[in-house]
């Protein structure tokens, strides 16, 4: 019997089944209505009204919370509906800082979108005036938060809460006074937020953005005495085709290193590089934990925001994360200290080392006093998109180019560190081969993929050497927090533990292109990362040659004092942060 059920949109019959809000069945029959709260990932709020229907003729209705029915007609657009989205749309305006054509988000902002898709030419209520905005936040390395450019659609406070587990942003004060903060007003660096990008991410307007520092990498561009080398991540490559109007997922990472050139960037080097680096340290430092007893879990180190949310809120479990940097912080040192030894002109202190990175929370990584010094500036992706629309680039028409040796090769171990569960398949791989001596017979591990909401927490159990190991992978600091009270209940089985922020990992850092509407783009990005995986001649981290060279020529083995001092670091706690 066919779990199908018919209802009608616009006197046009279309079928549903599973479908959970009407919502739901409007998009999935080829229309559409305006949101601004709703975000597939989040609980639904129903707080903006703008996707509210017709129902039968007589009753208007929140179509992101209310559930299909049978036989049921709903009009989109009828006139009651719009007059009242139009009403909606100019109380929003009214109550709105309107500096669109200075506003980072002009061009990208749901609400001059749907102002100008709904012919909004003249507003009827008294408007914002400038003594009345709100102080600007922008104390912190990654974001900016202006609360005059606030609709009040919540989104950012569901997805603080719902991937974090407890909201840095609230709701405070009541009626026209309410208003989007941390609590009792401080600032985000004032309070345990991780910097993660991910209230960003799902902003309808510029109420909460990047903080750019485009304008400082275009000097050091243009500085003469200065070497500006800069470093590219996994994820960026399968993500950043979306703002050319490339297909989500497709691997772009040559246009990208032509690009970067065009821009004058004088060296071009891949952070997938030096995810295999890490890796070599970190399989290095698990088969040292798993051989000689040392602390277990342990726990991965490449996500920034997972390790402010370790040092605030579990500093007792400190010792549980390897001590490696991240691919970023590893590559930034490298190139500082051996890039002289391969390239006449450059000095240790003419160096300026950029990274193009999918991620707000690796702009605060930069600064962390463990690490200061080391990467000079961090552009998200959606930021170096910016400066190849300025400088005129046609992307989509840029012919591949390769990227500078000696550090340019990199295996697909590299490559899946950018979705969720990359890094943990790609430690696996290696930590096996220097436990056994051999290469896993499949080095697909299947259980630690998925991006989507099912797959925030996964489990594989591989056999070395007799010996079962178990690696858990989670996104979102919400399912961290779960895996960490198993350990400390004394009820985990697992010896490591991955951690991204993120909810899929990197692919979805608040750093990309804006996506939060489609939940399938995630998959598209993972995928590509994934077939790169399998193209590449070496799929293991440990086979890659300009790995192997780095060792014979530099750092000797993974765990040398060498690759100690330049390739790991502490942590300190933060707990002062919650009081």
């Amino acid at each position: 019997m066919s779990d199908k059920k018919t209802l009608f949109i616009n006197n046009v019959e279309v079928e549903f089944t599973n479908e959970k809000t009407v919502l739901d069945v409007i998009r999935n029959n080829g229309f559409d209505v305006p949101t601004f709260c709703h975000r597939p990932d989040l609980t639904q709020f129903g707080a903006c009204r703008m996707c509210i229907i017709e129902q039968d003729g007589k009753w208007i209705q929140a179509s992101c919370t209310m559930p299909p029915k049978e036989g049921i007609r709903i009009e989109t657009h009828s006139d009651r509906v719009m007059k009242i989205r139009k009403t909606i749309l100019e109380l929003l305006l009214a109550n709105h800082k309107r500096e669109c054509l200075t506003c980072n988000r002009s061009g990208n902002c749901d609400l001059q979108k749907y102002a100008a898709e709904y012919g909004i030419d003249e507003i009827r209520f008294p408007k914002l005036e400038e003594k009345d905005y709100l102080p600007i936040d922008e104390m912190n390395p990654s974001l900016v938060r202006d609360p005059s450019k606030c609709i009040l659609c919540g989104a950012c406070v569901r997805a603080c809460s719902e991937f974090k587990g407890h909201s840095v942003l609230g709701f405070s004060s009541r009626g026209s006074n309410t208003k989007v903060q941390p609590m009792n007003g401080k600032h985000l660096c004032q309070v345990d937020c991780v910097f993660c990008g991910q209230c960003q991410a799902v902003c309808p307007t510029g109420a909460i953005s990047i903080k750019s520092s485009i304008d400082e990498v275009w000097k050091k561009i243009n500085d003469k005495d200065k070497k500006v080398v800069v470093q590219i991540a996994p994820s960026v490559r399968v993500a950043l085709g979306e703002e050319f109007n490339l297909e989500p997922g497709e691997n772009t990472i040559g246009k990208i290193y032509a690009a970067a050139r065009r821009l004058g960037f004088d060296l071009i080097f891949d952070t997938n590089f030096s995810a295999d680096l890490t890796i070599m340290e970190e399989a290095n430092e698990l088969k040292e934990r798993l051989t000689k007893g040392g602390l277990l879990p342990m726990f991965t180190s490449c996500c920034p925001a997972w390790v402010r949310h370790l040092e605030i809120h579990h500093p007792d479990m400190i010792n549980h994360l390897s001590t490696c940097k991240s691919p970023q912080g590893m590559l930034s040192p490298v190139l500082k200290e051996f890039l002289p030894k391969y390239y006449e002109g450059y000095t240790k202190e003419n160096i300026v080392v950029v990274s193009i990175m999918p991620c707000t929370a690796k702009k605060y990584e930069a600064i962390r006093e463990q690490l200061i010094g080391e990467t000079d500036y961090v552009l998200t992706t959606q930021e170096f998109a910016k400066m190849i629309k300025t400088a005129g680039l046609d992307f989509k028409r840029l012919k591949d180019e390769p990227a500078n040796s000696p550090y340019g090769q990199y295996s697909g171990g590299g490559t899946i560190f950018g979705a969720s569960g990359g890094v943990a398949e790609a430690a696996l791989r290696t930590a096996y081969n220097m436990l056994t001596g051999k290469n896993l017979e499949n080095l697909d591990v299947v259980p630690l993929r998925g991006v989507d909401k099912d797959s925030r927490s996964k489990e594989a159990t591989v056999d070395i050497n007799g010996k079962s190991v178990k690696i858990r992978v989670v996104s979102t600091l919400m399912e961290a927090d779960r895996a960490i009270k198993e350990i400390k209940e004394g009820k985990a089985d697992f010896q490591m533990l991955e951690v991204m922020t993120c909810p899929g990992g990197c692919i979805n850092g608040g750093g990309q292109p804006y996506s939060c509407k489609d939940i399938k783009i995630k998959e598209k990005r993972a995928s590509g990362l994934y077939k790169e995986d399998k193209e590449l001649p070496h799929r293991n981290c440990h086979e890659n040659p300009d790995i192997i060279r780095l060792y014979k020529e530099h750092l000797e083995q993974p765990g040398s004092h060498l690759a100690h001092k330049l390739l790991h670091t502490t942590y300190s706690p933060k707990s002062e942060l919650l009081k």
